[in-house]
């Protein structure tokens, strides 16, 4: 350890975390969501979608939420009218329910009994799906091997069309990315559904769907096959389907997720109950499915200063840790995110993302963090951009980053072409390459410059979250304490889609995820 850290305020950190993220999971367990159910469903085996595109999951959760709510959650109504009307498909029963020839009730106890059996079989199936599908990665990872060096080079390729995407991939794992990340159509967060199939129109990056996923993950295993060396594939789990896409990544062998505990609550206005509850049952089936999450404090740094708003990246990341584990995921699936941010022209820039990053790496010292780079204070300036890009791969190989996002000299200007990936990844080659292990030699003076700034942001962390615990977290969300941005609790998108669990309310797939924990 380099900082000399006090393990005591260590400690009381991830005190404090828990004290601040309990009342959340406890408000987690109790409520559920229109997408936790529609995840279920899929697990089930429910698939496509109708004539207009409105994927059959939300036809039938749709149906039984206007026939008997939602507070009982769907399983035992579905199943118990799958019995009664002797249909084995569930999405037959779907479209049945869409056509209005189908009645949801809750059933008496007999029926209700032998309908959560049934609705646990049948998810349980989805589930050991995606058990083979994580034994596939390992194997894949045995026979071709994982990349020689850390950090893990992550690549971000979205044109919009899923089959431009797939050449674009491949040259940039053969110029050396060993994650691939495909981003999200402008929008697709706000959706209430997940599209359906291969699609060809995305705007500022590529619709995620199951069809989608399966695509670009045959053409990496093509790729890892050539490169001998397994090639992951990055998608978002965010927004007001979060579980849904958890679930269809874990079921196409995706390796990481974008999933943050507050991203879509702030940058996406989406209700902070209705993303707490989403993103406990993701964070559920990323853990089953051995997913690496990757979580979005660098975003909080686009908004607020980096310098005076460093010690909320901090507390993110606790609350993040706390959360994910509390779901089930271990020490190596957490990418807490972090981000070279500070404005270029501070004095001493270079040696505050230095202690930033040394603090957050030291934080959490079994996690894969994933480092961004710069986007805030990028110009136009291609030369002093690539420059600047150098600097944060320098920050990287110094501080023993896991995941190194690659930055672009044309970052926030325009859309980068595939030559500007070339350059961007020749970039990160030579400063990795040249600087080899340097972190091992790295060690800030005691009673230094890049100790003090460290435990500053560490202490001004504790204080932060003393003050969450003892007014909740989702008032300081409401306050406007992380990136500036001001999010009630009895507001935003979504929340129409929570209801409160009531009396005999089942989740066979809850059930069986937390039987595993």
């Amino acid at each position: 350890m380099k900082l000399d850290l006090d393990p005591v305020l260590v400690d009381r950190a991830r005190q404090l975390a828990r004290r601040a993220g309990a009342p959340v999971v406890e408000m987690a367990r109790t409520h559920t969501t229109v997408s936790v159910e529609r995840a279920l469903l899929r697990l089930s085996g429910v698939t496509g979608a109708d004539p207009d595109g409105i994927p059959w999951v939300n036809r039938l959760v749709d149906a039984v939420r206007a026939d008997i709510g939602l507070e009982h959650g769907v399983a035992v109504p579905v199943f118990h009218a799958m019995a009664a009307e002797n249909i084995a498909d569930p999405t037959l029963l779907a479209q049945k329910a869409a056509a209005g020839s189908i009645t949801f009730t809750m059933p008496g106890k007999g029926d209700a009994t032998r309908a959560r059996k049934a609705s646990k079989r049948a998810v349980g199936a989805g589930i050991k799906l995606i058990d083979r599908r994580r034994a596939e990665r390992d194997k894949l990872i045995k026979r071709h091997g994982d990349p020689k060096q850390r950090p893990w080079i992550y690549l971000i390729v979205a044109t919009g069309d899923i089959y431009e995407d797939i050449p674009q991939a491949q040259a940039a794992a053969r110029e050396g990315a060993d994650i691939i990340a495909v981003i999200r159509s402008t929008g697709q967060s706000l959706l209430d559904y997940v599209p359906e199939g291969a699609t060809r129109e995305g705007f500022a990056g590529t619709y995620a769907t199951q069809e989608n996923f399966r695509l670009m993950r045959a053409a990496l295993d093509e790729s890892s096959k050539e490169l001998g060396r397994y090639v992951r594939l990055t998608n978002y789990a965010s927004g007001l389907c979060m579980p849904e896409i958890a679930t269809l990544a874990g079921l196409e062998r995706l390796d990481m997720m974008l999933n943050d505990s507050m991203y879509g609550i702030l940058f996406r206005d989406i209700n902070p109950i209705r993303t707490f509850v989403d993103q406990r049952f993701s964070r559920q089936i990323h853990a089953r499915a051995g997913i690496i999450i990757n979580t979005g404090e660098d975003n909080y740094l686009t908004t607020a200063d980096a310098v005076e708003a460093a010690h909320t990246v901090t507390v993110s990341q606790l609350l993040n840790e706390y959360f994910a584990k509390e779901a089930g995921l271990a020490d190596w699936q957490l990418g807490l995110g972090h981000a070279f941010e500070i404005n270029p022209d501070v004095p001493d820039s270079f040696r505050l993302e230095l202690a930033h990053a040394l603090l957050a790496r030291e934080l959490f010292p079994e996690a894969p963090l994933k480092w961004m780079p710069p986007t805030k204070h990028m110009t136009g300036d291609v030369f002093k951009g690539n420059l600047l890009d150098g600097f944060f791969n320098l920050v990287g190989a110094l501080t023993g980053q896991g995941i190194l996002l690659v930055g672009m000299m044309t970052e926030a200007v325009v859309t980068p072409w595939l030559s500007d990936r070339d350059i961007a990844l020749q970039n990160v080659r030579y400063v990795l390459g040249a600087a080899g292990n340097l972190h091992e030699d790295f060690v800030p003076a005691p009673g230094g410059f890049i100790r003090n700034r460290a435990n500053e942001v560490l202490n001004e962390a504790l204080d932060l979250l003393d003050r969450i615990g003892d007014d909740t977290l989702l008032n300081a969300i409401a306050d406007g304490t992380f990136g500036i941005m001001k999010r009630p609790a009895d507001r935003g998108k979504g929340l129409d889609g929570v209801a409160a669990q009531g009396e005999g309310y089942y989740n066979p797939a809850t059930e069986i995820l937390e039987a595993q924990a």
